[in-house]
């Protein structure tokens, strides 16, 4: 018995001494799997050049969804009576007719004939922009950046997949045109594969897109791709932090962000799902997945929704929704029209998208023509509240 006594204490001495090892080679390449993050309220600041951002495009993605629909009937317009059965699909705030009503320089009603139902079709003005945009859709560098985007994109999912009603949420942030199935993935499939799956928690079957092929050269993140050389050597990465006037940190969350700074940069499109879900390091790898996913929208914003909704399903659970409320610096969450929207807040400077992209010059045009119609609005009311009645007129 002495002797098994001495046999297993030996034993148990060297698993430690295994287990110390790793621990200091885990802690090298990957910083303390511990959770550091103090116990400090981070509060929420509102910032009116970016909620300012947001309010503008009020509406404008219903519009375009509603657009794309009308535009993708043969007849290139819709009878008024179906409307009704699009409010919940492109999330109207009114009724479908009333929303038409509301921009009369976009959507114009006509009969067809006088035995057919009203219609909606687009004015000229929007079918011109719309024109517009579909020859930058379709010009060759457009093509090819959108694909490499969305590659990347893909390349962010561990199994380099999506649903595409998952992918949907994205397709306007992404910038892809609204038959991309259609007319963007069958010409690169080098690249996607339409693919049906199996829904993990239903069982159901459903079509997604998927990556044919892993590409190193795609998987490298937009913070990796700006890193600084100085000497010859590389610099720690550290994320951009901007906060609105008058905002200060907490002295001991300004501490333990910069401790946060500090710790190992992990890819985003690496798999770290082996760290600890509750340490610093693994909410540092969270924020470089939403760092990079924000990065390439080409808005730089989507509903906070579109990214818990992708969390969920990527696996990240609410670690996605942790890293978003201590990170107030990298991320900003308006409450604006209705919804909650997620902001990158370096993306910005006051109201201004630094990086220009051709779709969001567009984007601009839409949002004006949109305000058109509510001037246009505003006017026939007080025309109509100034005029006289007749039968007054003859007193």
């Amino acid at each position: 018995m002495g002797l098994w006594a001495e046999v297993r204490s030996s034993m148990v001495k060297h698993m430690k001494k295994v287990e110390t090892l790793l621990g200091a080679v885990m802690a090298s390449k990957f910083g303390r799997q511990r959770r550091s993050f103090v116990n400090a309220r981070v509060k929420w600041v509102g910032d009116p050049y970016l909620d300012e951002v947001v309010e503008r495009e009020k509406n404008l993605k219903q519009v375009l969804s509603l657009k794309d629909r009308i535009v993708s009937s043969p007849s290139k317009s819709l009878p008024l009576s179906s409307l009704s059965l699009l409010k919940p699909l492109v999330n109207l705030p009114l009724t479908a007719a009333a929303f038409c009503q509301k921009y009369p320089r976009v959507f114009a009603t006509f009969q067809p004939s006088p035995r057919l139902p009203l219609h909606i079709r687009l004015t000229p003005q929007a079918l011109s922009l719309h024109t517009e945009e579909e020859t930058i859709h379709l010009s060759p560098p457009h093509r090819n950046a959108t694909v490499q985007r969305l590659a990347k994109f893909l390349l962010l999912t561990r199994a380099q997949c999506l649903p595409l009603y998952l992918l949907d949420r994205f397709r306007l942030d992404l910038g892809l045109p609204h038959d991309y199935i259609t007319s963007l993935i069958p010409d690169f499939p080098d690249y996607f594969q339409v693919t049906e799956i199996k829904d993990r928690f239903t069982g159901d079957k459903m079509l997604a897109l998927a990556l044919s092929s892993w590409s190193n050269a795609l998987a490298v993140s937009e913070l990796e791709r700006r890193e600084a050389i100085i000497d010859g050597s590389r610099v720690r990465i550290r994320y951009s932090m901007n906060f609105p006037k008058g905002y200060e940190l907490q002295k001991r969350v300004k501490n333990w962000v910069d401790q946060w700074q500090n710790l190992p940069y992990i890819s985003p499109y690496e798999n770290a799902f082996h760290l600890a879900p509750s340490s610093d390091q693994a909410e540092k790898w969270a924020v470089a997945v939403l760092h990079e996913l924000m990065c390439l929208l080409v808005c730089k914003k989507t509903e906070t929704d579109n990214v818990l909704c992708l969390g969920d399903y990527l696996g990240f659970g609410i670690r996605f929704k942790k890293a978003l409320v201590h990170h107030p610096g990298i991320f900003y969450m308006s409450h604006k029209i209705r919804t909650q929207t997620l902001v990158l807040r370096e993306a910005y400077h006051k109201t201004f998208l630094l990086e220009r992209h051709p779709l969001m010059g567009m984007r601009h045009r839409y949002i004006y023509l949109m305000s058109k119609s509510e001037t246009l609005k505003k006017r026939n009311s007080v025309h109509d509240a100034t005029k006289i009645p007749e039968s007054n007129q003859s007193l």
